[in-house]
């Protein structure tokens, strides 16, 4: 048996061999698996790379909406198709019962921002499957038997490991120890029974490749569906990327990130999750990373229904409404989607709330110089060692990016310990109202005392917030009732407000790209939504049946809604 599947690995491994050597690998794999291998037309011996110049990258044509429409397909009575947004999914052909499919290990370059006017595209070099950061998602059925085609197209070895499964060792993707390694060019055949069911992945058993992105979702329906039946079945594979701001190529040996991702997006051009109002939905969450993530969603409870192992007996579902996603773990949540609205879905760590996260937020940031000196550079922050070793004293967790204050901090700020401002009180003669001053006093036109005024009540709507009122009332713009606004007497100047220790955090961080993430799926969404969303964020939006009939044709014929005005929004205001 041992030495059957390394001459099945050796003969598939040899470019040069691999017209001669198929025929034997068809002969090996049907001995061991009782299948006889799919018939395949030789190809021509892989270029390999030239020294020092990198592989020629993919980078896939996505058609959004072609992907949606084939995605929800249903299958005949049997389950409902899981849906990966933003992802592809795997296809396969059948040959004597067994579902084939083609996976191909590859350089990539992928976008996971588009280009806005705050700046251009945040593109990545990743190495994925299939022209895809994550992988394209396989889909199968309980009982299936699977064969999977394995190319190398990367400038260095590897295999893949299927997460979760139960199948032969032989197959279970463990560099040396299970197989030899797939080097450059060559070809592996993964072949196996699936028995189980649930949410399960694919992924190098690499580190460092794992951490460049090479994962994939694998799903197994049961053969009986499960009840109570959902409607709608999504799938998100959670990652983080260590990526300074002059470099395209993620930092592998990095301990801290500063882009995180849904299915190889970032928040605001993550594609949400479109549901119609009753319907109930699950949500299948992968990840495969350095931290784990505390999912969390509005306005609902949900059932955690499932782990990488399979499926949770229902007698110990319990109510939530954040899961913790560890590393290398699935979670299933289920739930009834009863409440109309735009509804996140995002990671509640709060530096996973955010893109680009670099050391700067607060008085650090600002230019003023009444801010603080960190000690500690993004590089030092990200695990770049410059100079010294990796445990040296100057590559010590430092204020901003690590958890205390080294010995070569040094505190520049004069505002330590000093306290906000106090808000100013406004005072006017009952007589002549124009006369006001900041201060308890006489009027000096006709020396009444002058009395503490009451701040005027203002009112703006939720909506257009340029639109207020010191008196109640609806918006001219969207006819939205006017909301009470808190405000105080006086307005801080800008000058002000850079002296209250902190300023600025979110302030700064809102921004508003509306027009540039536009698709189907954003159709609808609240001027100016953007702004909320950052990093490892998304939207379960539970639509109205006309809504949501409204979106799913758009999605079909792959228009889009020009969005409405957004608010203008400027820091410092």
């Amino acid at each position: 048996m041992e030495n059957m599947n390394w001459m099945r690995r050796k003969f598939l491994q040899g470019s040069s061999l691999l017209g001669a050597s198929w025929l034997l690998g068809r002969a090996a794999s049907a001995q061991h698996e009782g299948h006889q291998m799919p018939k395949r037309e030789q190809k021509a011996t892989p270029a390999k790379p030239k020294p020092n110049q990198p592989p020629k990258p993919t980078m896939p044509d996505h058609d959004h909406a072609k992907m949606m429409a084939e995605q929800a397909k249903q299958a005949p009575a049997q389950y409902v198709p899981v849906q990966t947004p933003d992802l592809p999914k795997l296809e396969y052909t059948m040959d004597n019962g067994v579902k084939v499919f083609n996976l191909r290990a590859e350089v990539v370059h992928c976008e996971i921002m588009p280009k806005t006017h705050m700046g251009p595209a945040r593109k990545m070099w990743a190495w994925g499957y299939n022209g895809s950061v994550p992988g394209p998602m396989i889909e199968v059925v309980e009982g299936d038997r699977v064969r999977v085609i394995f190319e190398n197209k990367l400038p260095e070895a590897t295999t893949v490991h299927w997460h979760g499964l139960e199948i032969p060792i032989e197959m279970d993707g463990t560099p040396y120890i299970s197989q030899p390694m797939v080097e450059p060019g060559g070809i592996f055949i993964y072949e196996f029974t699936v028995n189980q069911h649930g949410t399960f992945f694919y992924h190098s058993h690499g580190a460092m490749q794992e951490m460049l992105g090479m994962i994939g979702m694998f799903v197994i329906h049961p053969k009986t569906p499960h009840t109570p039946r959902c409607d709608k079945d999504f799938a998100m594979i959670l990652q983080g990327w260590a990526l300074l701001p002059n470099n395209d190529v993620p930092n592998t040996f990095a301990m801290e990130f500063n882009w995180l991702t849904l299915n190889g997006k970032s928040a605001p051009a993550t594609t949400p999750l479109i549901v119609k109002k009753g319907e109930r939905v699950r949500i299948r969450l992968v990840n495969l990373g350095m931290d784990h993530h505390p999912i969390h969603l509005h306005g609902h409870q949900f059932y955690v229904t499932g782990t990488e192992g399979g499926r949770i007996p229902e007698v110990a579902w319990f109510p939530g409404n954040t899961v913790i996603v560890g590393v290398a773990q699935a979670r299933d949540v289920e739930f009834v989607a009863q409440y109309e609205g735009d509804w996140m879905l995002h990671c509640h760590l709060p530096h996973h709330m955010m893109n680009q996260m670099v050391s700067m937020v607060g008085p650090m940031a600002m230019s003023h110089g009444s801010g603080s000196e960190t000690g500690k550079g993004m590089e030092e922050g990200m695990g770049v060692v410059r100079q010294g070793h990796a445990l040296s004293e100057d590559l010590g967790p430092g204020m901003g990016r690590g958890m205390g204050i080294t010995s070569a901090e040094t505190n520049v700020s004069n505002l330590v310990a000093q306290s906000a401002p106090a808000q100013a009180e406004m005072y006017a003669c009952p007589m002549h109202p124009e006369v006001r001053s900041n201060k308890e006093g006489n009027c000096p036109k006709c020396n009444m005392k002058l009395v503490k005024q009451k701040a005027p009540e203002i009112y703006a709507c939720p909506m257009h917030p340029e639109v207020v009122s010191t008196k109640e009332g609806s918006c001219p713009k969207c006819n939205m009732k006017l909301v009470k606004k808190q405000r105080t007497a006086v307005a801080l100047t800008e000058e002000e407000k850079k002296k209250v220790p902190g300023y600025p955090q979110d302030e700064m961080m809102m921004m508003i790209v509306d027009d540039e993430v536009v698709k189907p799926e954003t159709s609808g969404l609240a001027p100016g939504w953007t702004a909320s969303m950052m990093g490892m964020m998304n939207l379960v939006r539970v639509l109205p049946e006309d809504k949501y009939n409204k979106i799913m044709a758009m999605i079909k014929e792959g228009k889009t809604d020009k969005p409405k005005a957004t608010p203008e929004h400027k820091h410092g205001d």
